[in-house]
């Protein structure tokens, strides 16, 4: 096995790289699992203890929904 990350194996980001790309915190990421109002994200294999890994493109769809052209806009739905 090498020494690279699972990004750069698969194209999948790890929660610690996933937070980072998105300048958050992992446990920022972690509470959103939780609420549900975060990116998609993935578990490889049952249980709770399993690997949380997440796609590039899910995480950037993500954050184009917060997109905003004015302040006009904030209230929107």
């Amino acid at each position: 096995m090498s020494d690279h990350p699972l990004s750069a194996i698969s194209g999948l980001l790890t929660t610690v790289e996933a937070a980072a790309f998105l300048r958050l915190s992992p446990r920022t990421l972690e509470d959103m699992r939780v609420t549900g109002t975060g990116p998609r994200y993935f578990k490889l294999g049952p249980g709770k203890r399993s690997k949380v890994v997440y796609r590039k493109e899910d995480l950037e769809a993500w954050f184009t929904q917060f997109g905003f052209n004015s302040t006009s806009e904030y209230g929107r739905s």
